[in-house]
């Protein structure tokens, strides 16, 4: 600025700063006082069924009498855990666990993932959403209901050997038959459930970039070429995530299942840990020895986490937790 020949620094006009952003946290909290409402059902019920049943697992190191309570039971230690490895009967549930859960690996985890590539593969959004219907109904039917439509179908008097009697066949014993039990557990397992399982499959096939299926169709890949190598790398985190879950899961292969249809093929077939702590514990009132039974089961579980997290981080996936 120049007055009268002299050049004159022009200071710019003070400015009053910006006020000072108010906090949203006390309004958040406000808006979100329902949401917290609405969890506070879900929370409690794992506070009190899940953690807070925790402190019960002490009478694993009592002969603990329900009339005499906690403080009123004798301290016996370890002995319950050394009747572990004595007992011939948990030994048949353990080995009878195992083939469930080894079959269920086998034939029920790949059978969601093979359904949601088939889902992801219709073109038409009518033809899949109401296929996705179909499947998923099935997972909101009781067991009850289930068993009970296998026995009407697969039964003695039921509708396969009523058809096989009017055609001149002998008729055939599946529900009752102890070797049928397992591979039968298995097919209602994925008739089920199957669908259902299909539904974080489907959320990662989506996230899938669709250019690496246009860049490998024009190098020429084919259908089973594009699956091998754009799809299942694409979802292999997720499947590694829910096969961790699974093994975490694998000593427990459907109590009210296998309850409902013990009887009618033996405990020697379909005696399993879960239906062998209810027996000890609460049918035979050996409180003390069927949670030392459940809390050694949930020790292994722990561990088959661990490990398989830890075998996840070796091959490179993020895991269940770091």
């Amino acid at each position: 600025m120049i007055i009268d020949d002299r050049v004159v620094e022009s200071t710019p006009e003070r400015m009053s700063p910006p006020p000072a952003p108010r906090s949203r946290r006390p309004h958040r909290a406000r808006n979100q006082k329902l949401l917290l409402a609405l969890l506070l059902p879900g929370v409690a019920y794992f506070l009190v069924f899940h953690y807070g049943a925790l402190g019960g697992l002490v009478i694993a190191f009592q002969d603990y009498v329900p009339f005499l309570g906690i403080g009123g039971s004798e301290w016996i230690g370890l002995a319950n855990f050394f009747e572990i490895f004595r007992d011939p009967a948990i030994w048949t549930a353990v080995r009878n666990t195992i083939e469930i859960s080894a079959l269920q690996l086998i034939f029920f985890f790949p059978a969601p993932i093979a359904l949601a590539i088939l889902l992801h593969s219709v073109t038409f959004d009518a033809v899949r959403k109401f296929i996705q219907s179909v499947v998923y109904l099935p997972h909101f039917i009781s067991w009850v209901i289930v068993v009970a439509l296998f026995q009407q179908f697969l039964g003695d008097t039921g509708l396969l050997n009523n058809a096989l009697t009017g055609m001149g066949f002998s008729t055939v014993d599946i529900i009752g038959n102890p070797d049928a039990f397992k591979p039968l557990m298995v097919v209602q397992v994925i008739w089920k459930d199957c669908g259902w399982g299909t539904i974080i499959f489907l959320a990662a096939l989506y996230q899938v970039n669709e250019q690496l299926y246009e860049a490998s169709a024009l190098d020429g890949a084919g259908w089973w070429s594009r699956l091998w190598h754009v799809t299942l790398p694409g979802i292999r985190p997720t499947i590694v995530l829910l096969f961790i879950l699974k093994l975490g899961d694998i000593l427990n292969v459907g109590f009210e299942q296998i309850f409902l249809q013990r009887n009618s093929v033996g405990p020697a077939a379909a005696e399993v840990i879960d239906t062998f702590v209810y027996y000890t514990g609460v049918v035979g009132g050996d409180w003390g020895y069927a949670t030392a039974v459940g809390l050694l089961k949930g020790f292994f579980a722990a561990a088959l986490v661990y490990a398989a997290n830890k075998f996840a981080h070796r091959l490179g996936e993020a895991g269940l937790y770091n």
